[in-house]
């Protein structure tokens, strides 16, 4: 069984190396009770993006987080990524 607050330190993290490494409009940690996931999940949306960048797939990999598959949306990338 995983630890909730080891599981949102972990998301928490990720989100704020992605806010350092690359430009975004936002990036949010969305809790597992207000998550369609139902889990620690990381919301972010990138600028006049086609694809989620390599930095941001970098930091993804490193927390161990899991992209969920979300189009882009109005010329920003949408990435959603759980633990």
């Amino acid at each position: 069984m995983r630890c909730i607050v080891d599981d949102r330190k972990q998301v928490r993290r990720a989100a704020q190396a992605i806010r350092e490494s690359v430009p975004t409009i936002a990036v949010d940690v969305v809790a597992p009770n207000a998550s369609r996931h139902d889990t620690w999940t990381l919301d972010a949306v990138l600028p006049d993006r086609k694809s989620v960048p390599p930095e941001v797939l970098r930091e993804l990999a490193l927390a161990e987080l899991t992209l969920q598959p979300v189009p882009s949306q109005a010329g920003n990338q949408h990435a959603v990524a759980t633990i």
